[in-house]
């Protein structure tokens, strides 16, 4: 055990404590290994680089600050409070908190649009292997929180995450070309993507475990991409919660990859009114990032016991020359409280891109509350969509609408009260092999 204290830090919130922390560890590393406390008190920092075989651990009262000058990151050179490059077993762990800062609105939709000229996150490992982060909270995170690229093994178990909302960047738990990672019992407000799986470089995110979360951001809750450089693939989320966010569950294929065997079972996602961003609980699409970019593919993917409160609809849509293979959606349940405009609605873009094509509008609109175009193997089985009020009936919808889609397969869709419109419960245009 190794105490920062014993070596000089002041934990007063005013003496830069980085050299102390800095110290700490590379002693303990040196040594072998083992713990570096952080006790009760307020430790101001700079970067801090964790190396092989060390766990800092923050006791209960302890609060580690990231500092907010751009000087005190230069000895890393990294703008991450916590920062490890090529290091196996390490982790941060304990009751503390760990505070970015990253207080203040940003964003055009939030009336700033000019760009902080210095940000930070909290943590950033690169090529690591045998990571844990557990127990802690994280307040404030200037910008993405926990940034993993191409880390493998990686336990992220009970960790409390609450940024600004109106932060853009804000980032919760980004695995980007990550192996092996299990994410469970965390509970995250972000300003930007709550739980993202990235690909920035050629390399997979694969082998993902997700359960028992509670997410809530004005982005997306569970996100795939829209970096899509590498493939991905063996991915599960279970038990976790969505709530007051724009879109629930998103796939964002823009960069020629394949994303790949995907589950998603008992989720609860509750969308919030389409104030800023465009509002889907489930969300999926093949787009071209740039012209010369690749065209990707979506395929074996699975939703089960999926319960939704929206007022707006499912939009799942692969293109023409990829269509998304082999979906099943199965026990979905939604309910419509509240009914929102389709005059305006387009895909959720996600990211940027220079392309665009008449999919960017043509099925967001149609009047439908799960719209779903070129798909090759499809199952819907048990989807009921409850309208609960009356005065939200002057939208002529359809439970599920399917364009331009083979081998479709389609048991068990409700919508209640099922007279409320002239449109057919199940609405399907140019579908074959359709049952």
């Amino acid at each position: 055990m190794f105490n920062i204290k014993d070596f000089g830090a002041k934990g007063d919130k005013q003496t830069n404590d980085q050299a102390a922390i800095q110290l700490a560890v590379e002693t303990c590393h040196k040594s072998g290994g083992g713990t570096v406390f952080i006790p009760s008190g307020n430790y101001l920092s700079g970067s801090i680089r964790l190396l092989s075989n060390v766990s800092l651990q923050l006791e209960s009262g302890a609060t580690l600050w990231a500092s907010k000058n751009p000087e005190d990151y230069k000895v890393q050179k990294t703008n991450h409070l916590i920062y490890a490059e090529d290091a196996e077993n390490i982790s941060v762990t304990g009751s503390g908190i760990i505070h970015g800062q990253g207080t203040d609105d940003y964003g055009s939709w939030w009336g700033v649009p000019e760009r902080p000229k210095f940000r930070t996150g909290v943590l950033l490992f690169h090529n690591c292997r045998n990571i844990a982060i557990r127990g802690v909270t994280i307040l404030y995170s200037d910008a993405w929180t926990v940034h993993l690229r191409r880390c493998k093994g990686v336990f992220i178990d009970g960790v409390t995450i609450f940024n600004n909302i109106h932060r853009l960047n804000s980032d919760g738990i980004d695995p980007n070309s990550c192996q092996d990672v299990h994410i469970s019992n965390c509970h995250v407000v972000a300003g930007d993507d709550c739980i993202v799986l990235k690909s920035t470089q050629p390399y997979p995110c694969e082998n993902i475990v997700v359960t028992n979360c509670t997410l809530e951001t004005t982005c997306a809750a569970i996100k795939l991409g829209t970096e899509s450089q590498g493939d991905f693939r063996d991915i599960h989320f279970s038990n976790c919660t969505v709530r007051n966010t724009p879109v629930g569950i998103g796939f964002y294929m823009k960069d020629g990859t394949t994303m790949e065997r995907v589950t998603f079972s008992n989720i609860s996602i509750e969308n919030c009114d389409p104030l800023k961003h465009q509002v889907f609980p489930i969300f999926m699409d093949i787009e071209k990032r740039h012209e010369d970019s690749k065209i990707g593919k979506i395929r074996d993917i699975s939703f089960r016991d999926i319960f939704i409160r929206s007022g707006s609809g499912i939009l799942i849509q692969g293109m023409p020359q990829s269509p998304i293979e082999n979906l099943s959606l199965q026990n979905i349940t939604m309910r419509v409280d509240w009914a929102d405009d389709y005059e305006k609605r387009h895909k959720a873009v996600g990211g940027t891109r220079t392309t665009k094509d008449e999919r960017d509008t043509l099925y967001a609109r149609m009047s439908s509350y799960a719209t779903l175009a070129y798909i090759n193997g499809l199952t819907v089985e048990n989807l009921r969509v409850l309208i609960e009020n009356e005065a939200f009936q002057k939208y002529e919808r359809s439970a599920l609408c399917c364009h331009e889609s083979r081998n479709v397969a389609i048991r068990n869709v409700y919508r209640e009260p099922k007279e409320i419109n002239k449109l057919p419960i199940i609405d399907l245009h140019n579908c074959q092999g359709a049952t």
